[in-house]
């Protein structure tokens, strides 16, 4: 049967005037869908008996389940979520002091072909459904209230899959995350990070989330990038900036670009410069991430001299950098290691 949140609202009314029932149904049922998160049709008590039997005939609910809880030994728990087709996707909490984040996953493996991801390694299957991105949020604000006594406070589109590849589900989902009718949290706290499709950019500053953008970049000498992420061949750092310019000019905020720097790869200085360069052209901070292997020997964390170089040189030039501590690590629950892996 059709997942009964697949119905927007006004799907939803309509579907209740054929029922002959009032149109204020639609509004109780989408409560308990969006913003309660409720997973049963037989739950939903201000609805009669025989209407949820008669709604249960023709759609059901098909939530997201953990398979697998790992929990890191820095607190971060990483969630091998089981979808209603068997299918599996990572998403991971990260918990400071003052906040803690969901990393949520868009896609069943991967559209691009990252070197140093392990999730670029999975066969992209499929994207996620909108309800399927939001019951991740949900369930990681569950065990944020559960393990840390407190709510969920950010969001970032980090984890498997690229989010612009699964633009129409992605934006949706965040429309229910936001919404006061949904789970009414704050665009500003979520972050959507891409590997860099212009187009998609644009249309992400036009559809006014008011959302944070992050571009995974990791060089800004063309060549050099395109060997790091070969699809990128196809989206020159020209356009990117450009796409980038416009995405600050429509809605004020301030790209963060995440940057890893690889011994042997990224590390000279002419890689600074290059950075230094590309930075200027738009208003940006860069999160320089530590990069956590995958186990093929070619991609490995800079030394420490190498980073404080980048650090020292991007602050001279006067642009924000900040150290991004890998964590989770010991589960494959860091940046670039989802591959629906488990830790002994």
């Amino acid at each position: 049967m059709k997942d009964i949140r697949t119905l927007s609202l006004d799907q939803l009314k309509d579907y209740f005037l054929t029922l002959g029932e009032k149109p204020f149904r639609a509004k109780q049922v989408y409560d308990w869908l969006w913003s309660k998160n409720l997973h049963s049709i037989d739950e939903m008590t201000n609805l009669s008996k025989q209407l949820r039997d008669r709604i249960s005939a023709e759609y059901t609910i098909n939530p997201v389940s953990v398979d697998l809880l790992q929990k890191s030994k820095d607190g971060t728990i990483k969630n091998g979520v089981k979808l209603h087709d068997g299918l599996m996707v990572e998403s991971v909490l990260i918990p400071t002091e003052t906040r803690t984040t969901a990393c949520v996953s868009s896609q069943v493996g991967c559209s691009l072909n990252c070197e140093f991801c392990a999730t670029a390694r999975l066969k992209r299957m499929r994207n996620l459904e909108v309800a399927e991105i939001v019951d991740q949020v949900a369930l990681i604000d569950s065990q944020s209230k559960m393990y840390f006594d407190r709510p969920l406070t950010n969001i970032v589109f980090m984890g498997m899959g690229e989010p612009m590849m699964n633009y129409k589900n992605v934006v949706e989902a965040i429309r229910k995350i936001t919404q006061p009718e949904g789970l009414g949290m704050s665009p500003r706290r979520i972050t959507v990070s891409t590997s860099g499709i212009p187009k998609m950019i644009k249309m992400l500053a036009d559809d006014d989330l008011r959302v944070k953008l992050a571009l995974s970049l990791h060089s800004a000498i063309e060549s050099k990038r395109n060997e790091i992420m070969p699809f990128s061949d196809k989206f020159p750092l020209t356009d990117i900036m450009e796409a980038l310019q416009y995405w600050y000019k429509k809605t004020g905020n301030v790209i963060t670009f995440e940057y890893c720097v690889w011994k042997g790869i990224n590390d000279g200085d002419e890689d600074i410069k290059a950075l230094i360069k590309y930075c200027k052209q738009v208003p940006s901070k860069v999160n320089l991430i530590q990069y956590n292997p995958i186990g093929d020997g070619k991609y490995d964390q800079c030394n420490k001299q190498a980073e404080e170089n980048y650090v020292r040189q991007l602050e001279n030039a006067g642009i924000t950098v900040m150290i991004r501590k890998s964590r989770g690590g010991d589960i494959d629950a860091a940046c670039g290691q989802l591959a629906n892996k488990t830790t002994d």
